[in-house]
């Protein structure tokens, strides 16, 4: 999907919508640790390449019906489509938003939004209590959005890595999948319990670690986060289809629910930062996400999302879960470089505008 809206010519084929829906139900009916917006966005794209395709569009007008398809799969599949305006415009470039999608990625959007409350789609509520500013909680906010990032780092890395020596070490592609498929009941048998299958938003018995579980004191252990990290990673990197989207949310909750145990801020708070905040590092989108804790939580404490989302972007690094993600700014520039003006990139996402015309 982003290298087809970088580069327009490939094409998304038309099969691929059926398939990954198919693939991704059967991932989570067997115990898959996958989210579910991967699948919501490539639903989305495929269907607009459709389209284009039959209208015979340019490619600009290709570019902008993709990203369409991303913003409307996103918004849909959390009911929030304002963040899922953003996310398609900021995903796509480290660094840089593209405004001319603007409107028709908020018009696709909230269309879908609205197409799945009509259909009576709920989505699973979250609550923040109100708390007031202080100093000393932003410090430990700042510190938290910290632990995120390296935790987004740490999930992105561990991916890929398991994707890369996967196929470097088994040579038969069909085996891939039988092995880490077999490697995550022996996890699950390790641990005892099933808390760490599927989407984990909410748990299967009533002391299940979850999503919303990790709002609350006790719903999380010390190393939850670690466990959904690594049984994502694996079925991932393994070549079951789905999203990290929803695990990067769990990740991200209940590493917040153990600082909050630690430090002795509110739980339900650092609950909710570390789950906007780990997706934030991992997709490089801070300013999505930070809209989306106004959508999910509520405006309150909107400075501790952004505070959170901003330092989790800074300290992801350089990787993300997006291999075809491009740099238009670097997050760290070196003391000693020289001052250049920074390419700015064609409408259709190659060709960088030469240095002198950009103001």
């Amino acid at each position: 999907m982003m290298d087809e809206i970088h580069t327009p010519g490939g094409g998304v084929p038309a099969r691929m919508a059926p398939l990954v829906l198919v693939s991704t139900i059967v991932t989570h009916l067997f115990g898959g640790s996958a989210g579910r917006e991967g699948t919501a966005v490539q639903i989305g794209g495929s269907p607009a390449q459709w389209f284009s395709r039959r209208m015979r569009l340019s490619p600009a007008d290709t570019r902008l019906l993709l990203m369409t398809g991303v913003a409307a799969g996103f918004g849909a599949v959390f009911g929030t489509p304002v963040t899922g305006t953003i996310f398609a415009l900021e995903v796509l470039a480290i660094g840089r938003i593209q405004y001319d999608a603007l409107l028709p990625c908020l018009m696709a959007s909230v269309l879908a939004d609205l197409t799945c409350s009509a259909w009576g789609i709920h989505h699973t509520p979250y609550h923040i209590q109100p708390v007031e500013f202080s100093f000393l909680l932003l410090g430990e906010v700042i510190l938290a959005g910290l632990a995120f990032g390296l935790a987004s780092n740490l999930f992105s890395t561990l991916s890929h890595a398991i994707k890369t020596y996967s196929k470097k070490w088994i040579r038969h592609a069909w085996l891939i999948p039988v092995a880490g498929g077999l490697l995550i009941i022996g996890l699950t048998y390790l641990i005892g319990n099933q808390d760490y299958l599927s989407l984990g938003v909410t748990g299967q018995y009533p002391n299940s670690v979850s999503i919303v579980s990790s709002f609350h004191a006790g719903g999380a252990g010390g190393l939850s986060w670690w466990w959904k990290l690594l049984f994502t990673a694996v079925t991932l990197g393994t070549g079951f289809k789905g999203g990290e989207v929803t695990p990067l949310f769990f990740i991200g909750a209940a590493l917040g629910n153990t600082l909050a145990t630690l430090s002795g801020a509110p739980i339900d708070l650092l609950a909710g930062l570390g789950f906007i905040a780990v997706f934030a590092g991992a997709t490089n989108t801070p300013i999505a996400c930070t809209l989306m804790g106004v959508e999910l939580f509520g405006p309150t404490p909107a400075i501790y999302y952004a505070v959170a989302c901003f330092t989790a972007y800074y300290f992801s690094g350089r990787s993300g879960i997006y291999s075809a993600q491009r740099t238009a700014v670097p997050k760290f520039v070196p003391v000693n470089a020289e001052s250049q003006p920074t390419p700015k990139t064609s409408p259709a996402g190659n060709d960088p505008t030469p240095p002198e015309q950009v103001k």
